[in-house]
């Protein structure tokens, strides 16, 4: 079975997570359960800073991509361990500044950024601002000239890479929502346009190809045509822009079949990319940002389940029951996302059967995993789902008015509660 860092099977069988037992966690703070291994994260923090200072001598920051697990003591992780963080709305910013995220290491991503979100990245100095459209560098003027500040950006540009990935998670391809096209010209008139305005002050760009990326060649390719696009831009304008974000993408490892890669790996490819291009183009070095959120925090985390019941059709299909679903964990119904799924209570036992794992909501799609190997399970055993600190709980609904279950960390042995699960009370609390 497929044990991702931090997760271990223990003396009595158990499934651990950071060494506590996953069944005393369902036991003290109940089920549905997100666990976030804290030093996991900040190994992961670190392993991506280290990769900067060994393989790219111009330096850089590493900012940690929020939407895949944004919540305060997310932010306070990510200060602490001396990183940036991109958030991509007015909401995962106001969570930052709120838990006293310092503005000026944040990189504020998002399609359609309202005039309110501007405002508020604008009023508190944030760091860069990446534009994603013509509309919104409109906007942002327009904000940036009314408060009577200057905006400090990005301009996010659309690299025309097919990263052989999903299609759901796919962005650096010409048909894409974000970004400004290369090829139509939109790119060179918008870098015009930001540098014809003194409320902006363009710092450089930005491009990510796509997330769950395990080949090289998509972070060479994003290079080639960005360092290709600064050169042009110096020979258009005069101007030579000096920082490039390279998104991220970096692919993560959720079952024994994906192919695992050492973080230090991805930043890697993408510096001897930055290295052999800028020296073919006589361009300088500018300084780089990576962007990990699912690679810094998918391994971290491990949801917890009661199984309700067991529905054995014969000849067709086993369901196994769980109190969660789709509304803690969308992946599956959205782009049948694969998990390693385990009994907590016999992890130490070898799969026997095939089993579709299934939720509470009332979709006949909401699945967490289909034909998925598990041990024997009855009604009251504990369902662990591995690897879930990403896009779990910054997904999670309230379809069909179920509450959103809390979030412990485990750091150094000891548990605390990062995020309160909800109640029926807090689903209320907005109703009119």
């Amino acid at each position: 079975m497929f044990l991702p860092m931090g997760v271990s099977v223990n003396t009595q069988g158990h499934l651990a997570v950071g060494g506590v037992d996953t069944l005393q966690l369902a036991r003290q703070y109940g089920t549905p359960l997100y666990v976030m291994n804290e030093d996991v994260i900040r190994s992961m923090l670190r392993e991506f800073k280290r990769s900067i200072d060994e393989n790219y001598e111009n330096g850089g920051m590493v900012a940690f991509a929020s939407k895949a697990c944004g919540f305060s003591q997310m932010f306070r992780i990510a200060a602490e361990e001396g990183c940036g963080v991109d958030v991509s709305s007015g909401g995962e910013l106001y969570t930052a500044l709120k838990a006293g995220f310092p503005a000026e290491r944040i990189v504020m991503h998002g399609s359609c950024k309202t005039e309110e979100e501007l405002e508020l990245a604008v009023e508190n100095g944030v760091g860069r601002i990446v534009v994603n459209d013509a509309y919104e560098l409109r906007r942002l003027t327009r904000v940036a000239q009314r408060l009577g500040k200057t905006a400090d950006i990005y301009l996010r540009v659309t690299p025309g890479i097919d990263a052989h990935t999903h299609s759901a998670v796919m962005t650096g391809q010409i048909d894409s929502k974000f970004g400004f096209t290369l090829e139509n010209g939109d790119a060179m008139q918008a870098v015009k346009d930001a540098l014809a305005e003194p409320v902006l002050s363009l710092k450089g760009l930005h491009c990510h190809v796509a997330s769950q990326v395990f080949d090289e060649q998509p972070f060479r390719d994003a290079a080639r045509v960005m360092l290709t696009f600064l050169r042009d831009i110096r020979t258009e304008t005069g101007v030579t822009l000096g920082e490039l974000d390279v998104g991220g993408g970096f692919g993560v490892p959720y079952t024994a079949a994906d192919e695992a890669k050492p973080c230090t790996e991805y930043m890697k490819w993408t510096a001897d990319a930055m290295h052999d291009y800028a020296a073919t183009l006589d361009f300088p070095l500018p300084r780089i940002l990576i962007e990990p959120g699912r690679a810094v925090v998918a391994h971290a985390g491990v949801t917890l389940y009661t199984v309700g019941g067991i529905k054995d059709i014969p000849n067709v299909r086993k369901y196994v029951c769980i109190n969660g679903g789709m509304c803690d964990n969308p992946r599956y119904a959205l782009y049948e996302a694969d998990y390693t799924v385990c009994v907590a209570d016999r992890a130490g036992e070898e799969p026997c059967e095939r089993v579709t794992v299934a939720g509470r909501c009332c979709e006949s799609g909401d699945l967490i995993q289909e034909n998925t190997p598990l041990q024997p399970c009855d009604e009251g055993d504990t369902l662990a789902v591995l690897c879930t600190g990403a896009y779990n709980y910054s997904m999670s609904s309230h379809y069909n008015r179920y509450p959103k279950p809390p979030v412990v960390m485990v750091r150094d042995g000891e548990t605390y509660v990062a995020v309160k699960g909800e109640t029926y009370a807090d689903l209320l609390s907005h109703d009119c």
